[in-house]
């Protein structure tokens, strides 16, 4: 396919003048990755002598980590307060509460916070996977960046918004608080989506509808596949579930 070029000068990296190493140089790339939202700051940022697939791993794996231990402390405090998050209009098939057990709240919390590490090792498996994917159906699109250089791009992005994630879901143990949270998680999600539209633009020099093609292709493949499992799944269980509800029929 022809590539598209942006219709923005496209300079040569000048970030590694100022950057740091070690942790402090996270801080200055996650925080340039946020708060400027183009192509050229992508493009700045993977061609730091200092990025490395080696670093991306560790951001990833440290907010998949984060992510774990926020998780176990929600459910920990679902466990000691005997509250539990509900669907609208599902609450009559959702468990009931048994009432608060700190005990159980703090083991719950505690193994949690144990396996935490599982789920930073799964987030990285599934972000380097996705990652490859995308840069593939950007090569398809005349791409001429790698895999490298996006998996450092889409960590810069990803690593600190999940960590924010993470904060922001604790506050969904709160009536009516998690809500407006919630609300707040959404816009954050796209605005993620459109800083990793300008990280595929500016590692594969692409033009805007080629790099949001690149990342919409696979989250519909990905929709597609999950309505597939969940019509079958309930084409094949759907009469057990039905026979079995029938028996406590009147």
């Amino acid at each position: 396919m022809d590539q598209i070029p942006s219709s923005e000068p496209i300079q040569e990296s000048s970030f590694s003048q100022g950057s740091r190493p070690g942790v402090a140089g996270w801080f200055d790339v996650w925080k340039r990755a946020l708060t400027q939202p183009n192509e050229q700051t992508f493009i700045d940022i993977t061609e730091d002598p200092n990025a490395s697939t080696k670093t991306a791993y560790i951001w990833v794996f440290i907010a998949g980590t984060v992510s774990g231990i926020a998780q176990a402390f929600l459910q920990g405090i679902y466990t000691a307060t005997g509250t539990t998050p509900t669907i609208p209009g599902l609450e009559e098939y959702m468990p009931a509460s048994t009432g608060g057990d700190l005990t159980a709240g703090l083991i719950t919390i505690l193994v949690s916070i144990c396996l935490s590490p599982v789920a930073g090792g799964l987030s990285v498996l599934f972000f380097a996977l996705w990652t490859a994917l995308i840069q593939w159906i950007a090569k398809l699109f005349g791409g001429t960046g790698n895999y490298d250089k996006l998996l450092y791009a889409f960590a810069a992005i990803s690593a600190p918004f999940t960590m924010i994630a993470s904060i922001i879901t604790l506050f969904n143990a709160i009536p009516f608080v998690g809500a407006c949270f919630g609300i707040v998680s959404f816009g954050l999600s796209i605005y993620v989506l459109v800083l990793q539209v300008f990280a595929v633009k500016g590692v594969n020099r692409l033009g805007t509808g080629q790099a949001v093609g690149a990342l919409l292709i696979p989250m519909a493949g990905m929709f597609i596949i999950c309505c597939c499992v969940v019509f079958g799944t309930a084409m094949v269980l759907g009469p057990v579930i039905g026979s079995s509800f029938g028996q406590f029929a009147p």
